[in-house]
C-alpha cells in the first residue's frame, strides 16, 4: 500500500469528530483491509445495559470507511447489512475488521466482523461501496 495514503488515512481517522466521540481508533490498515478498536463504555449501553447496536455499527462502519478508501480514491457506502450476534462484556475493548472481497472499477464488496477482546464474534456485516474516480481530497494537501 502507498505509504502516503496510509499515513493520510491514519491522520484523518484520528481527527474525525464522530470517531473521536466514540473513541474509535484505527490500528491497522492495508490495501482493502482495516482494523479499528473501541472501548465499550457505559454511555454506549442500550436500555438493557448491553452494547447499543448503533455503537457496534459505528465501529464496523469506521473499519469499512478506512478499508474502502485505502486505494486512495473516494469510496462511498451504498449498503451495509449487519447481523448482531452477541453483546460484549462491559468495559471490553471491541474491534472490527473489514476485508475487501471483490473490487471492480465502480464498486467493491466487503466482509466486516466485530469481536470483543477475547475473540468472541459480536456482529457480522456485508457491505458495498461505490468507487469514484477522484483522489481522496486530503491527499492533495
Amino acid at each position: 500500500m502507498d505509504e502516503k495514503i496510509r499515513k493520510a488515512i491514519f491522520q484523518r481517522m484520528d481527527q474525525e469528530p464522530f470517531g473521536r466521540k466514540f473513541g474509535i481508533t484505527l490500528v491497522d490498515l492495508k490495501e482493502g483491509y482495516a482494523r479499528v478498536e473501541m472501548r465499550f463504555t457505559s454511555d454506549m449501553e442500550n436500555m438493557f445495559g448491553m452494547a447499543h447496536g448503533g455503537a457496534v455499527f459505528s465501529l464496523m462502519d469506521a473499519a469499512f470507511e478506512a478499508a474502502s478508501n485505502s486505494h486512495g480514491t473516494i469510496a462511498v457506502a451504498l449498503s451495509m447489512s449487519i447481523q448482531y450476534l452477541a453483546s460484549p462484556p462491559k468495559g471490553s475493548l471491541m474491534n472490527a475488521e473489514a476485508r475487501e472481497i471483490n473490487k471492480t472499477k465502480r464498486t467493491a464488496a466487503y466482509e466486516i466482523r466485530a469481536a470483543d477482546e477475547s475473540g468472541n464474534l459480536l456482529a457480522s456485516c456485508q457491505a458495498m461501496v461505490y468507487r469514484l474516480e477522484k483522489p481522496l481530497p486530503f491527499l492533495e494537501h
